[in-house]
């Protein structure tokens, strides 16, 4: 199949210059079956906690294994396919994804969970470099825009789970868990398909590469850059330890403080991701708009004040809160790592192993200190002391500007 039948009867030379939406919603649809997947874990914490008499510190580690896994491979992963993009390898992530799936809903004891938990960071670690090339070179330049979307479909993903545990697993049990074998099917036959579009696409890759790495960083000497990245790696610290909390421990903190059911909880994480879902939206096209700087700046330092006042609340403000500081924070991921790559150019893929690997192993590792803490102290003490990591945000005013001649052209 050619790629002009796969990208509406455009021309190789247009598809460099044009936003190709059916393969950006491909992935976005595959990016949320992914995601889906992968949060089910966290979203059954509740239910396993209780059934296997877990302490706080385990489920800890059950995160910390999950994301460690993910977050070890996928640099070396986007280092690699920068050099030889294996356009095949995303329907494989699939497969590993859902033999953690299959896993995970056998498992009957803490090592068990583990092993689980580590098939399905594989298959996070395979996807997520390959599909930000995906769509990447499916943007037409339009990055920020096509990120979002990309985005878009991963935080869906993750709000929806969630809510289908509570539909499913919760009602139903641990083995429920194997209906979700469904989306990774799924998820394999539309990868198959953007697998066809990508490999017809790499014969014009360096082509357009070439044309897009001559828009960056003039002016900017190496030290900056590296102290830039330094700087990106500390925001993405404050944004995934607090993320890490909400994700792993918010229900818990709903069910300790307000004595909520554990369905009704679920419920509450599903608003919050949905709302981290509509942020990721907005933030690209911004970003593509106003500069990546400001987006970064006005999405972690600015959300400070909610998380500040969150442990403070009612049940309601709560819930009112947690929604807000979804959409204020998500936007920050995809500004982080398309700044980086402005840094960076041409090479997409190890920049988003990086920073997709950063993104999981400060999670995890996060999620486990949390886990350590909420056990020696509280639920409620964990989430006072993560109220103060927006504030880290102020040392965005130390990046440098940097102009994007294709926004500057789409405001045009």
């Amino acid at each position: 199949m050619e790629i002009t039948k796969t990208t509406g009867d455009l021309s190789p030379q247009k598809i460099a210059q044009k936003t190709v939406y059916p393969i950006l919603l491909m992935i976005c649809f595959s990016h949320l079956l992914n995601d889906l997947m992968q949060s089910v874990i966290p979203s059954v914490y509740p239910l396993i906690k209780d059934k296997y008499n877990f302490s706080f510190s385990q489920i800890g580690i059950i995160t910390f294994t999950y994301q460690i896994t993910a977050s070890l491979l996928q640099p070396l992963i986007g280092f690699y396919t920068d050099r030889k993009p294996q356009p095949y390898s995303l329907p494989l992530a699939m497969i590993f994804t859902m033999g953690g799936i299959i896993a995970l809903s056998f498992a009957d004891n803490f090592y068990f969970f583990l092993g689980a938990v580590a098939l399905i960071g594989l298959g996070s670690s395979i996807f997520h470099p390959e599909s930000s090339r995906v769509a990447y070179l499916a943007s037409g330049g339009r990055k920020g825009l096509a990120q979002s979307i990309f985005q878009l479909g991963g935080h869906a993903g993750t709000a929806i789970g969630p809510l289908l545990a509570a539909l499913i697993v919760i009602p139903f049990g641990q083995f429920s868990l194997i209906y979700f074998c469904i989306a990774a099917c799924i998820g394999m036959l539309i990868l198959s398909r953007i697998g066809k579009w990508y490999e017809e696409h790499l014969q014009f890759r360096k082509k357009y590469s070439s044309d897009n790495s001559q828009a960056h960083v003039e002016g900017i000497s190496k030290n900056r850059v590296m102290i830039s990245m330094a700087i990106l790696l500390i925001l993405l610290f404050s944004k995934y330890i607090y993320m890490a909390s909400m994700t792993s421990y918010f229900t818990f903190y709903l069910i300790d403080k307000f004595n909520i059911s554990v369905e009704y909880s679920q419920y509450y994480l599903f608003a919050f991701l949905a709302s981290v879902a509509v942020g990721t939206m907005i933030g690209g096209p911004v970003g593509d708009f106003i500069g990546r700087k400001y987006v970064i700046w006005i999405s972690i330092l600015g959300v400070a004040p909610f998380t500040w006042l969150l442990p403070h609340m009612n049940l309601e403000w709560t819930v009112i809160f947690a929604i807000l500081i979804g959409l204020i924070l998500s936007s920050a991921f995809s500004a982080i790592m398309l700044y980086a790559t402005d840094l960076v150019p041409g090479k997409i893929g190890t920049i988003a192993g990086l920073f997709y690997g950063l993104m999981f192993g400060i999670a995890g590792i996060g999620s486990a200190a949390l886990g350590w803490i909420a056990d020696r102290t509280s639920i409620e003490y964990v989430f006072t002391i993560c109220s103060y990591l927006p504030f880290i945000g102020i040392i965005a005013i130390f990046l440098p500007n940097i102009r994007n001649p294709q926004s500057e052209s789409s405001r045009k």
